[in-house]
């Protein structure tokens, strides 16, 4: 009996890399019999295909890889983060400027949370950023209401149980008060559902604007509400550390020099 791996890839990274779904979303799709094959419904992600296999999802074609891509958005507030919403609500993939290919969002944020959302073409990028191991920082403006001191926020430093939900310590830091409310900037490393809005209830405020400005490297910077800037393809595989076989072919590593230093990714220099 051969150990030999049959050629090809799983058909939910296929599906992910083809800006289908996500891989557990594809892989529910299979599941689901959404999913055929060479003309066969398959039931059962444990299959690999080639480029010689007919994919489709739904009787439609599923058409080559395109190359892997990413998006910085300044999503607004009023827009839900969804493909489909059962309230009928606006989502963000109805808002999205004529041109853009299908896409996929990194992660959420609320109908009244605005804000840094990544978006990308590639099912395999959105799974590596969402992995809670990838870890990144995630920055946001927060405004409560109310004249809170830098001690009320100890419990967010130290982490919270909300619920029997535990959340990881969080970097506040208390900017300024501006009338009845004060503005704060939060960091924190997870993507929990609505995670600051809950933390700082449980605390007795009350969040009344919550704006994301960074995602790990990635910068909100100058993006104005429901404007998109693609980030360059050479400073996305180095910020996401793709595999080698996703460079252009002969690209070879280069000896480690100085560099300039550069402001983040999508943040302009001062002038």
């Amino acid at each position: 009996m051969s150990n030999t791996p049959p050629p090809g890839d799983r058909i939910a990274k296929v599906l992910a890399r083809a800006g289908v779904a996500s891989r557990r979303e594809a892989e529910r799709m299979i599941e689901a019999g959404r999913v055929s094959v060479n003309g066969k419904a398959i039931k059962s992600p444990a299959l690999n295909v080639t480029g010689k296999d007919r994919i489709t999802v739904d009787g439609k074609p599923v058409s080559e890889p395109e190359p892997s891509r990413l998006w910085l958005y300044h999503k607004p507030t009023g827009l839900v983060t969804t493909t489909k919403d059962e309230k009928g609500r606006a989502t963000i993939f109805d808002e999205l400027p004529e041109g853009m290919p299908r896409v996929m969002s990194v992660g959420r944020l609320d109908l009244n949370s605005e804000g840094l959302l990544l978006l990308t073409n590639d099912g395999g990028i959105k799974r590596k950023l969402e992995l809670p191991s990838t870890g990144w920082l995630r920055k946001y403006r927060v405004r409560v209401n109310g004249r809170p001191k830098d001690e009320d926020f100890a419990p967010l430093r130290k982490g919270l149980v909300i619920e029997g939900e535990r959340f990881q310590p969080m970097t506040v830091s208390l900017d300024r008060q501006q009338g009845a409310n004060a503005w704060l900037t939060i960091g924190l490393r997870e993507g929990k559902n609505r995670e600051i809005r809950r933390a700082m209830e449980d605390i007795g405020f009350t969040v009344n604007r919550l704006l994301r400005v960074s995602y790990g490297p990635f910068q909100l910077g100058d993006l104005k509400p429901g404007e998109v800037e693609e980030v360059r393809r050479r400073v996305m595989r180095d910020q996401l550390g793709l595999d080698g076989d996703e460079k252009p072919e002969g690209t070879a590593k280069r000896a480690t020099r100085p560099q300039r230093k550069r402001p983040p990714i999508g943040k302009k220099p001062r002038k």
